[in-house]
C-alpha cells in the first residue's frame, strides 16, 4: 500500500460531539485519559509514527489562532517539499492548504508526547509562508494545486518521512473527507458517558460542500470495550 495505514481515533460525547463542555465533567475527564492512553500512553494500543489534524483543530489545540510572522520580501524558497527531520519518532501532521497557521516552534508537546511539526500545503500556500516554515525548521509537503490531493499527501508521508501508521484526529470535516476519499482503514471512537446537548459544536463526521459528499458509509464492528468512567471504546473497519 502506497500510503500509511490510517486509523481515525476520536473521543465523542454520547451525542457525538468531539469538543464541548461535556469534556469537563468527571466522566468526560475519565474518558479523555482513556483516549490518550489508547494512542499515546506508556503502553499504547496503536504503534503509529504520526497523527494528523486539520487547520481549525490545530488552531484550537496548539497555535491558538496566532498570525504567522511572514516576510513578504523573503527570497524564493527551493521548489518542492522540505524535509527538516526525517524519521522522527513522532510527527504532528497539520493539513493547512493555504498556509495560515501561526507556528512558533518546529516541535509541540501534547501531554507527555513530543512531536515534530509537519505541514501539508497545496500550491495555494505562498512563498512567504513557506519561508516562514523553513526559518522555524518545520517540514512541509506540497500536495495538490487548489485542493488537497489526499493520495499524493499520504504517499509523501510514507516515502519521505517513513510514516507506516497514521492517526487521523479531526476535525469532523477532515475525518469525513478521508472516509469519503477511501483513505481511512479503521475507526476508533471513545464515547464518554457524558453529553452537553450543544448544537454549536462539531460532530465526529461532517460533510462540507466542495470537500466531501454526503454518501453514506457502513462500518464493521471489530471490538467493544468498557473503559474508565463508564466510557466505551469501539473499533470498526471501514466498509469500502
Amino acid at each position: 500500500m502506497n500510503r500509511p495505514y490510517i486509523f481515525c481515533h476520536m473521543m465523542t460525547s454520547l451525542d457525538g460531539k468531539i469538543i464541548g463542555s461535556y469534556m469537563d465533567t468527571p466522566e468526560g475527564e475519565a474518558a479523555g485519559k482513556a483516549f490518550y492512553n489508547i494512542a499515546f500512553g506508556s503502553n499504547p494500543h496503536y504503534q503509529h509514527q504520526g497523527w494528523l489534524s486539520g487547520r481549525v483543530t490545530t488552531d484550537d489545540n496548539f497555535t491558538f489562532y496566532k498570525q504567522p510572522a511572514l516576510d513578504e520580501d523573503a527570497p524564493p524558497v527551493p521548489e518542492g517539499d522540505f524535509v527538516a527531520l526525517p524519521n522522527a519518532p513522532m510527527y504532528y501532521v497539520s493539513v493547512d492548504p493555504s498556509g495560515k497557521l501561526g507556528w512558533e516552534s518546529s516541535q509541540l508537546t501534547y501531554e507527555d508526547t513530543t512531536a515534530h511539526v509537519l505541514e501539508v500545503l497545496t500550491e495555494k500556500a505562498g512563498n512567504a509562508y513557506k519561508a516562514f516554515l523553513l526559518k522555524l525548521g518545520i517540514s512541509y509537503i506540497i500536495a495538490g494545486k487548489d485542493a488537497l490531493d489526499y493520495a499524493l499527501a499520504m504517499a509523501k508521508l510514507k516515502s519521505l518521512f517513513g510514516i507506516q501508521s497514521l492517526m487521523l484526529g479531526g476535525g469532523g470535516v477532515l475525518n469525513w473527507s478521508f472516509i469519503q476519499a477511501g483513505m481511512c482503514d479503521e475507526l476508533s471512537v471513545l464515547i464518554a458517558a457524558a453529553a452537553d446537548g450543544s448544537s454549536e459544536t462539531p460532530t465526529l463526521f461532517e460533510a462540507r460542500s466542495g470537500l466531501a459528499a454526503e454518501s453514506p458509509v457502513g462500518f464493521t464492528l471489530k471490538s467493544a470495550e468498557v473503559k474508565e468512567g463508564g466510557s466505551v471504546w469501539l473499533r470498526y473497519t471501514v466498509n469500502k
